[in-house]
């Protein structure tokens, strides 16, 4: 009785005759498929833009030639081309006034937010006190109240303490509408630090704020990103709360060109830059973090 024995070499070619066996008609639409799915998102991420790009275009041409064509004309003559809208922007005191606006507002109240909840979200993860899960249940059923409940019983109060119509109220109250989800996304996010290391680190002497700020903060820095991300863009580029708590002295970018087309409608060539910038600005700072945003995301995803 004869035996076979397999040798190592000829079990490796097993699988390269296989793939050689695989039928061409099988590769190419294997390969036809992926080159599909690319051409499909190039497409797709195309007609995303698209609207940027037409609103960039229609910034950097003159009221006549907006008023005679549109904004794809400027592909066969880009040498139509001008800044004088842009000019005509910065001569502009309300479109100007209200971009300065829009800092003063965005910064503080992504600051605040970002700062308090981070000091909150380590407390709730890991500093014991009376009454922790029952506040933070508190906290986190605050998400889910509409800011439309709260413009009218907080302008009444904000009227009382003389905030209303100020940018100390519109920060206010972006920071007390973003403090909920703060909370509940650094304090999740914190809790999934190995306890092994803080103890670690207590055992070394470090109290509970160079904890927070040299072990917990580092450990955090992608979701503290993140939300500084997302809490920025909302601030950003909300009107209704600035509509509610805003005078025409700190109205922020969105309200000014609001009024802009409520008053001069053919005011064509202060509103597309004005829109341009207030659009190009958030897209920019999302950029710079993106980096950031991804790994706060996919940390997440995994944790």
């Amino acid at each position: 009785m004869t035996s076979t024995a397999t040798t190592p070499a000829a079990t490796a070619l097993v699988p390269a005759a296989r793939r050689g066996r695989t039928p061409l008609g099988s590769r190419l639409v294997s390969g036809l498929g992926g080159t599909l799915v690319r051409l499909f998102l190039v497409v797709v991420g195309l007609f995303w833009l698209m609207p940027t790009v037409g609103l960039l275009l229609s910034s950097l041409r003159s009221p006549r030639d907006m008023a005679e064509s549109g904004w794809w004309t400027v592909l066969t003559e880009p040498s139509r081309l001008t800044f004088e809208s842009y000019a005509d922007l910065l001569g502009n005191g309300d479109i100007t006034g209200s971009l300065v606006n829009t800092l003063l507002i965005t910064v503080p109240a992504t600051l605040l937010v970002v700062v308090i909840g981070a000091l909150a979200g380590y407390a709730f993860a890991w500093m014991e006190f009376p009454g922790r899960d029952w506040w933070f249940l508190g906290v986190v059923g605050l998400i889910v109240v509409p800011v439309q409940v709260a413009l009218l019983p907080i302008a009444e109060l904000f009227g009382d303490l003389g905030l209303f119509g100020s940018i100390a109220g519109v920060v206010l109250f972006h920071t007390g509408f973003g403090l909920p989800f703060a909370v509940f996304l650094l304090r999740n996010f914190f809790a999934e630090i190995p306890r092994e290391l803080l103890e670690a680190a207590r055992l070394d002497g470090a109290g509970e704020l160079r904890l927070f700020t040299r072990v917990v903060l580092p450990l955090g820095g992608p979701a503290v990103a993140s939300l500084g991300i997302f809490q920025f863009l909302w601030v950003w580029n909300d009107m209704l709360v600035a509509l509610v708590f805003a005078d025409s002295g700190s109205q922020p970018i969105t309200v000014a060109l609001q009024t802009q087309v409520r008053q001069f409608g053919n005011n064509i060539d202060v509103l597309a830059p004005g829109a341009f910038l207030s659009m190009v600005i958030p897209l920019a700072v999302f950029f710079a973090f993106q980096r950031q945003f991804v790994s706060g995301v996919m940390a997440g995803a995994v944790k």
